[in-house]
């Protein structure tokens, strides 16, 4: 699963093909332990959670860069190499 950005200890990684698995354009976040997945287009969370403070920067990060991501999914449903999204400063 390619990481497709990287901030503030978050991990943010898009899998190839996976559109099975939640139906729906999703990302997945890590940090520390925590894992979630979220909802490109609403931000909610569809499993797992993160501390509150990154959650938040994750759904702020999600709403600044929401057409890139869904941009890398149209290439991981195809198994076409991700592009990374620039990181929250």
């Amino acid at each position: 699963m390619p990481v497709i950005s990287m901030f503030h200890g978050i991990l943010v990684k898009m899998y190839f093909m996976d559109q099975q698995r939640h139906g729906q354009p999703h990302i997945h976040a890590e940090y520390q332990g925590h894992m979630a997945v979220y909802d490109i287009e609403s931000t909610d969370v569809l499993a797992g959670a993160l501390p509150p403070a990154r959650h938040r920067l994750v759904v702020a990060w999600i709403e600044l860069h929401r057409d890139d991501l869904l941009a890398d999914w149209a290439l991981a449903v195809r198994g076409e190499e991700l592009f990374r999204i620039e990181p929250l400063r």
